[in-house]
C-alpha cells in the first residue's frame, strides 16, 4: 500500500505540474493564477500548495529528476575514473540523447519551456537556488574523492562544473534559438564540451 500511495502522489504531482506548464506556455507565468491551475488539475488550491509550496516549483518539477545528478555521477563512477572524466562522459552521453538540460534539443515545447524557465525572473531565481543545492551536493561528493586534494578544491571545482554546464547549455540553446539546425549545432556542442572539461582538468 505504501508503494501505491507514493505512486499516486507522484501521478498527482506530475498532473498538477503538467497542467501548470501548459497554461504558462500558453499565456505566461505571471498571467496564470494558482486557482486556475488547481482547477485545471482538478485539485483544491490547498492540495496544490501541499505538493508545490511555491508557484515557481510547478515549472521546475519538470527537471527535478536531475537534482543531485552531478553528485550521483561522481559517487557512482567506475573504479579508477577521475571525477571530472566521469562528469565529462556523462555530459557527452546527455548530448547524444539530446537531453533538454544540455540545451541541445530543438523540440518546440522544450525550446518554449527553456524560455519560460530562464525568461521569468522569479523562476530563474528559484532555479539558481536549485543550482546552489546541486553545488553543495557536488562539493560533498568531490570531498569524498581521493583525487581531490582538499575541501577548498572540492568547493571551487563544484562551482566551476556547475558554471560550465550552465554556459554550455546556454550556448547550445541560443544557437538553436537563432535558427540553426540541430545537425549544425551538435558537432559544435561536442567540441565545446570537450574544451570546457579540458579547461576544468587543467585549471
Amino acid at each position: 500500500m505504501t508503494g501505491l500511495r507514493q505512486l499516486h502522489r507522484e501521478q498527482v504531482r506530475d498532473a498538477i505540474s503538467a497542467a501548470a506548464i501548459s497554461l504558462f506556455l500558453a499565456r505566461g507565468f505571471d498571467e496564470v493564477p494558482v486557482a486556475e491551475i488547481a482547477a485545471a488539475a482538478r485539485v483544491s488550491k490547498p492540495t496544490l500548495f501541499k505538493y508545490f509550496p511555491a508557484k515557481e516549483d510547478l515549472v521546475l518539477h519538470r527537471i527535478s529528476d536531475h537534482q543531485g545528478e552531478f553528485a550521483r555521477v561522481v559517487r557512482q563512477r567506475a573504479a579508477g575514473e577521475h571525477p571530472l572524466a566521469a562528469l565529462h562522459r556523462h555530459f557527452l552521453e546527455a548530448l547524444a540523447r539530446h537531453d533538454p538540460v544540455t540545451g541541445l534539443n530543438d523540440q518546440p515545447e522544450v525550446m518554449a519551456f527553456r524560455r519560460l524557465a530562464f525568461g521569468t525572473p522569479s523562476v530563474a531565481a528559484r532555479l539558481l537556488h536549485f543550482m546552489s543545492l546541486d553545488e553543495d551536493a557536488l562539493t560533498a561528493a568531490f570531498a569524498e574523492a581521493p583525487e581531490i586534494p582538499d575541501a577548498l578544491t572540492a568547493s571551487l571545482l563544484a562551482a566551476q562544473v556547475l558554471a560550465a554546464h550552465r554556459v554550455l547549455a546556454k550556448h547550445n540553446w541560443q544557437a538553436l534559438a537563432d535558427g540553426r539546425t540541430l545537425a549544425e549545432v551538435e558537432p559544435e556542442a561536442l567540441h565545446r564540451a570537450d574544451r570546457a572539461f579540458a579547461l576544468l582538468r587543467h585549471a
